[in-house]
């Protein structure tokens, strides 16, 4: 949640700092603001809403610095507003800061600096960064710095700029992403690469707790000691192309037209470390799959599959309630952490907890160098690129087929493997042909939800965490209240939600329960609910007097959520173009989350 960004250098910062809040801007958007060193003092321009708002504000005011930071807001302590959004200055504007994370000692630290005489105008918990650093410096900023991260409690990624050290922005972190790098024409900070690839392909991750200083032509890297040291650089794939729409409309729908690539991409890496995974699943006695929103999703497909395959008992554990319960972890178990962004902050403090229970780590992330592929034991790494949209697609896809592909490797049966190997190296083909052959229906079929203010999405067994991702995708951007039941639940209450025009979503490509799944949707039909189906090709045939039907091509059960998962997609895209909502950006969430 959050963004930071900072650059310093010989050129005008305002175009770099704009340019890299509007990459960030995923991150969120209930405010946005910038602060520059300029004629000898710190000044900031600041607004309640994006940063497209930010750049009108700046261009009247014509401001110019070769240094400044900047942050895009989703907000936590107080609303979003001007006075709230960052950058904070001290009391005294000797100091700025931007933040992305939680203070939960805040209140304690401004009780404190509020006896000292400091006074407050925010209500944010960042507002006593400056202040509690103004309080301890004494011509040192490093020593500033580390003395007030010492203080602090809950997670950051801070860039403070000091009136002191004019030309130089000072940042450090905790529990937080912060990657910097160097330009051609100066240097820059960030928090997530997606910013900085058009400056360089090489980027500094610095450790926690200790504090970075960059200046126009240098970086420095500081232990926790504030002792000089180094920081080792990392190579990104990435290009600066692949964060660009290239022609489409929005990030989502270019997302979702890359998945194919993404699959085929992510299984030919993964197929290359099959001996490594081999090993580490060898002597596994029981797995657990963690993870939060979208890649929870894939860790319940994950479950049913692996036990369909093995003789493993899996469970699946949302990362938010893993932390803080008494789940039997130990030695021989496989925990299994799932994050897009590899800085998901619940699934990073439920992997350090598996990993003190003495579980074997691993993890599966979309983000090289990110804080869950550094402290696994061992990671695999998906091959999306970067995803824009805050609504996950190409990602999720990615996951699927890496869990796809563990489950297959823990299949005891060598012809069974083997064949299912083979089908699974056939999903992107597959995947593409459902993208040109579903899209003009799920078109047709999304204006059912227009007005709609309910929905219910339905399956059995692998379509039920179908069912939980595509309510997911369609409350996400379309803002339609939707919730994603196992069939069979449907009469232990939800049913007396059902009347005349209510929209349900039935995903029925598992062809094991499918007459189980179609007896629920005659029940929700006699009570006058409109059904869309999702299933198999092979078994239209079946719906003949039915409408809203999209056929899928046949594939083994165990994968058809890969197929399943496009028409999920699509349906929550047009609804939610039709309805004109911000499709990439969806109120109130953001890409990365990064705060608990």
């Amino acid at each position: 949640m959050c963004g930071i960004i900072g650059y310093t250098g010989r050129n005008n910062a305002v175009p770099y700092l704009l340019k890299g809040l509007h990459s960030l801007e995923y991150r969120g958007y209930d405010s946005a603001g910038i602060a520059l060193f300029s004629e000898g003092e710190i000044g900031f321009c600041k607004c309640k809403g994006r940063v497209s708002t930010l750049e009108k504000i700046v261009e009247k005011k014509e401001v110019c610095s070769t240094t400044g930071i900047g942050h895009t807001r989703w907000a936590t302590h107080g609303e979003p507003s001007v006075v709230n959004a960052h950058p904070h200055l001290s009391e005294n504007k000797k100091f700025a800061v931007v933040h992305n994370g939680i203070i939960e000692n805040y209140e304690k630290i401004k009780s404190d600096l509020i006896k000292k005489g400091y006074s407050f105008k925010s209500d944010t918990d960042t507002e006593v960064i400056p202040n509690l650093i103004d309080s301890v410096y004494q011509g040192d900023i490093i020593k500033a710095l580390l003395e007030c991260a010492g203080v602090l409690q809950g997670s950051f990624a801070i860039a403070v700029m000091s009136e002191h050290c004019p030309d130089s922005i000072v940042c450090i972190r905790r529990n937080n992403p912060l990657v910097l790098c160097k330009g051609a024409d100066g240097m820059h900070l960030s928090s997530d690469v997606t910013a900085l690839l058009c400056y360089s392909d090489t980027v500094y991750k610095p450790e926690e707790n200790s504090p970075v200083v960059i200046t126009p032509d240098k970086i420095e890297f500081y232990n926790s000691e504030g002792e000089l040291t180094k920081c080792k650089k990392e190579k990104i794939n990435w290009v600066a192309q692949q964060t660009e729409k290239n022609g489409y409309e929005h990030y989502m729908l270019k997302e979702i037209m890359q998945q194919p690539e993404a699959v085929r991409d992510t299984l030919e890496a993964v197929s290359k470390d099959a001996g490594c995974i081999s090993e580490i699943l060898k002597d596994i006695s029981k797995i657990h799959i963690i993870a939060c929103g979208s890649a929870y999703h894939v860790g319940v497909t994950g479950k049913y599959v692996i036990e369909k395959l093995s003789v493993i008992q899996c469970e699946c554990h949302i990362a938010s309630e893993f932390r803080y319960s008494d789940v039997p972890v130990g030695d021989g178990h496989l925990c299994i952490i799932i994050s897009q962004s590899g800085e998901t902050a619940d699934s990073l403090a439920a992997l350090r907890k598996a990993k003190k229970k003495g579980a074997y780590t691993l993890g599966i992330v979309n983000v090289q160098g990110s804080s869950i592929a550094s402290e696994s034991d061992s990671v695999i790494y998906t091959k999306a690129g970067p995803e824009i949209a805050v609504a996950t697609t190409k990602a999720y896809s990615a996951q699927l087929s890496v869990i796809y592909f563990i489950s297959a490797l823990l299949c005891k049966d060598n012809e069974k493997r083997e064949r299912l190997m083979n089908e699974l190296f056939s999903l992107p083909s597959l995947i593409e042909g459902v993208l040109h052959s579903c899209d003009e229906e799920c078109r047709r079929i999304s204006s059912l939800f227009d007005k709609r203010q309910s929905a219910y999405f339905i399956g059995r067994n692998t379509d039920y965490p179908s069912a939980m991702e595509g309510a997911l995708k369609m409350k996400e951007i379309s803002y339609i209240h939707c919730e994603a039941y196992a069939a069979g639940e449907l009469k232990h209450g939800t049913i007396s939600l059902i009347e005349k025009d209510t929209v349900v979503v039935a995903v029925m490509t598992n062809s094991a329960v499918f007459s189980k799944t179609y007896s629920n949707v005659k029940e929700v039909q006699s009570r006058g609910a409109k059904v869309v189906f999702i299933v198999k090709k092979s078994d239209a045939h079946l719906l003949t007097e039915e409408s809203n039907v999209i056929g899928l091509d046949d594939c083994d059960d165990i994968f058809s959520g890969s197929l399943s998962a496009i028409p999920l997609q699509l349906l929550s895209y047009y609804t939610a173009k039709a309805k004109g909502c911000d499709i990439d950006k969806p109120r109130n969430l953001a890409k990365s989350v990064t705060v608990e």
